[in-house]
């Protein structure tokens, strides 16, 4: 596993639209490990590839006690409930803000074989998987609030 470099706010690769991964090869699966590295060294809870710079559809959440929840082309498929609750994000160090998430979100996926699955994620870990699925749509959390949007003004990034 190696450890890469986290694209952070200002650069052009966060703002653009992953694209859905069709080789699950063994590639894919060293992504995969090198996110986690990543993530687990800079003490994230959430990573997707776009933040180390790869446009693939990819996800990996650390679920805690040593759990990691792998997600390749994720699709929501239902949310219940609101919940605000502050966030922060690999990709813009050391701001945090609330942020209003789903409570509950159903998703479809793939596993790192290629395999489907559903998981279904309440409270922590629906909002990590709805912040990285906002990732891979060139979304950041900075941009669903006024707090983040007066951020990024502040910062020259529009």
């Amino acid at each position: 596993m190696t450890t890469r470099r986290i694209v952070v706010l200002g650069n052009e690769t966060l703002r653009k639209k992953s694209k859905p991964v069709v080789s699950f090869d063994e590639s894919l699966g060293q992504l995969l490990d090198d996110m986690k590295a990543t993530m687990l060294s800079k003490k994230g809870m959430g990573i997707s590839a776009v933040q180390v710079g790869v446009l693939r559809r990819a996800i990996v959440i650390d679920l805690g006690d040593d759990e990691f929840l792998e997600i390749i082309n994720p699709e929501i498929i239902k949310t219940k409930g609101k919940v605000t609750d502050s966030e922060g994000c690999l990709s813009v160090p050391g701001f945090y803000c609330d942020v209003t998430r789903p409570r509950y979100v159903k998703i479809s996926a793939f596993d790192r074989n290629g395999k489907p699955f559903e998981f279904e994620g309440e409270d922590y870990v629906a909002r990590c998987i709805c912040h990285e699925i906002d990732h891979l749509n060139g979304v950041l959390f900075v941009d669903l609030t006024d707090e983040g949007k007066e951020y990024k003004k502040s910062h020259g990034v529009v």
